[in-house]
């Protein structure tokens, strides 16, 4: 079994084909797409596949290390997470096909309209080990 990530972009993927941002979504709309995504985990946890879930609130900051004795350092010159990300599902599966199969099954989560988003999901797998040190 490999474990992959499946991350929910709000952007910075290509435009799902159902291009409506969820803040314009009736409040139905939202209640069909939760339930979408709690299905899905749930016959996942069925067959063994499901690791873990998780919205994200758009809050969040990035954080850095700044020396010894300084406090950390938040935020940056770079876009945040908060603005890229919406939420992630882990799953363990037995190859990378059924990885793909799976998040084209989660693109099809119903958006405005009721109609499947075919949002671009980003699909990463996870280390299996440290990659080799070369000399």
């Amino acid at each position: 079994m490999a474990k992959y990530l499946l991350l929910k972009h709000y952007r910075g993927a290509p435009a799902p084909v159902n291009d409506v941002p969820m803040e314009k979504w009736t409040p139905q709309e939202i209640t069909a797409h939760m339930q979408y995504m709690r299905d899905f985990a749930a016959r996942l946890e069925a067959t063994g596949e499901f690791v873990d879930a998780q919205a994200l609130a758009p809050e969040g900051a990035f954080v850095r290390y700044d020396g010894e004795g300084r406090p950390p350092v938040t935020d940056g010159p770079f876009a945040e997470t908060k603005d890229l990300i919406a939420g992630w599902m882990v799953i363990d599966v037995d190859s990378y096909e059924r990885a793909v199969e799976l998040a084209g099954e989660l693109s099809a989560a119903p958006g405005a309209g009721g109609e499947p988003i075919h949002e671009w999901l980003e699909l990463r797998p996870f280390l299996a080990a440290p990659p080799a040190v070369t000399d």
